[in-house]
């Protein structure tokens, strides 16, 4: 009701009901039956954020100086309000603890906002910077995923106390009421310089219960669990298969193209950024380290009887096949077993050359790399049918790279745990063998990342060992934090469509 209601622009959301802030926390649960609120403290800490924003602006009367999510009415749809708010608030502020590193609906929160920021990134050029953390209890560096460490932000700024106890101790403590005033003051002045300086545009709202979590899968991938180590780091690598404005096949036009295959831009004029390097970005908001190459300085490396270390994404320009020995080269990839790769094609479909081209690209492409173009589930051919825009990349992508860390899980090389020479087999005991459970191997990619894997076919397989589903299952909409969702379910039905592409875009 709420989306009909107010989303009449192209599905944009108007300025009257875009909040100033997003604050972003993890329900705390309540301690005993019919024991006190505990995310009351939050409650107050926005207020008093909303409180000074409307001081320091000159904001409307009746605008929302901030969101959070306690203000959605049962009824309203929290999904779809909650995905408006994320769509259109100024500056984005999580709450850190190490209960919000391990939720993944605040990871899925932190995944919508940073997308937003990625996409606002490539069009402008210029970095866009609009997340201000806040303290809410301290985390130790160690405990803190990718998205959340790579965040230039000084702390120190916000007084001692604040750095030592968090704002939840400040709040709860009666002798640090100055050092709380001082530290959401001077919190609010950084949410407000960040929205006037970086003023991202509105976007369409995502369905905010199929987005990925910022956290990795289940949450608190790099955060640990518990407030114990960081989980190992996870890798991703992500080629470009293209030409450089050097050797372009006859007629096609410079202005896409750069030094290297690594400066192809085929959204241009739209985006700004190569392509490379905006999907480096986006995987890296998926809690992975992330390394870019060239097809054609990998080409002559690939061993496909070498195990994975890694999965990978291919990133192919259809016009890259029209040079014989890279078509060859690709050819040859395709041939060889690595299911862990999985391809992306960008296409413009404002780039006029490539339109007038496109049956006879597309027919290129496929006779080229016949088994990657139909390999996985439906959104890994969508994607290897043509990606229209940079929208469509942010919300097919998380999908793609999925699928690709699945099947790199059952090829990757498993490894003993360090000091064990010699593992005895589990015991059978019992009529039904019900003696214990086994004992596995580590695997060399973070064990709790590891979903249901894929059938040959890219199907889903059985559920995984932490009792999620399988990577095109989603996770009902209830999370660990059981804050969000009347009922945790949602839709999880896939089309599978001809391309990529965003009905409304």
């Amino acid at each position: 009701m709420f989306l009909r209601s107010h989303l009449r622009d192209g599905g944009r959301v108007p300025a009257s009901v875009q909040p100033y802030f997003f604050l972003s926390y993890a329900h705390t649960p309540r301690f005993g039956p019919g024991g006190p609120d505990p995310d009351m403290w939050v409650e107050r800490l926005f207020r008093d954020l909303c409180s000074h924003v409307m001081a320091l602006t000159d904001l409307p009367a009746g605008s929302d100086a901030g969101f959070m999510d306690r203000e959605i009415r049962s009824g309203e749809g929290w999904s779809e309000r909650l995905g408006a708010a994320l769509a259109t608030c100024r500056v984005f502020v999580p709450l850190f603890s190490p209960r919000y590193f391990a939720s993944e609906m605040c990871g899925k929160e932190w995944y919508a906002f940073a997308q937003r920021a990625i996409q606002h990134g490539a069009v402008s050029n210029e970095p866009a910077e609009a997340i201000v953390p806040a303290l809410w209890v301290p985390v130790p560096p160690s405990q803190l995923p990718g998205p959340a460490e790579r965040l230039q932000f000084n702390h120190n700024t916000f007084g001692e106390r604040y750095v030592t106890d968090g704002l939840y101790g400040l709040i709860k403590l009666r002798g640090y009421a100055e050092q709380y005033e001082r530290a959401v003051y001077e919190l609010a002045k950084r949410i407000v310089r960040v929205a006037e300086t970086v003023r991202l545009d509105s976007v369409r709202p995502l369905d905010y219960r199929v987005v990925p979590s910022a956290f990795g899968p289940a949450g608190g991938q790099g955060a640990g669990h518990a407030g114990g180590p960081a989980a190992p780091a996870r890798t991703l690598h992500v080629t470009v298969a293209a030409a450089s404005r050097h050797d372009l096949p006859e007629g096609r036009s410079p202005e896409y193209y750069g030094e290297s295959a690594l400066e192809w831009n085929p959204y241009h004029p739209t985006s700004q950024r190569p392509i490379a390097y905006v999907a480096e970005d986006l995987v890296k908001n998926l809690n992975y380290q992330t390394t870019v190459s060239s097809f054609d300085d990998e080409a002559g490396h690939f061993d496909s009887k070498q195990p994975p270390t890694r999965p990978e994404i291919l990133i192919v320009d259809r016009w890259a096949v029209e040079d014989e020995q890279r078509r060859r080269r690709l050819a040859a990839f395709d041939q060889e077993s690595r299911p862990w790769v999985n391809v992306v094609v960008p296409w413009n479909r404002y780039d006029h050359q490539s339109r007038a081209k496109e049956a006879e690209l597309v027919r290129l492409l496929e006779e080229t790399l016949p088994i990657k173009m139909g390999q996985g589930r439906a959104a890994c051919r969508a994607a290897a049918n043509g990606v229209a825009n940079m929208e469509t990349l942010g919300q097919i992508l998380p999908q793609v790279v999925e699928a690709a860390a699945q099947q790199f899980l059952r090829h990757a090389q498993v490894y003993l745990p360090a000091g064990n020479a010699h593992i005895e087999r589990p015991r059978l005991l019992g009529p039904m063998g019900m003696g214990g459970p086994p004992v596995r191997p580590r695997a060399p990619f973070p064990p709790t990342a590891r979903h249901g894997a894929d059938g040959p076919d890219g199907a889903d397989g059985p559920d995984g060992p932490d009792g999620h589903r399988g990577a095109d299952g989603h996770q009902g909409a209830d999370g660990p934090d059981g804050r969000h969702g009347p009922d945790g379910q949602h839709d999880t039905t896939h089309t599978d469509r001809g391309d990529a592409d965003d009905s409304q875009s």
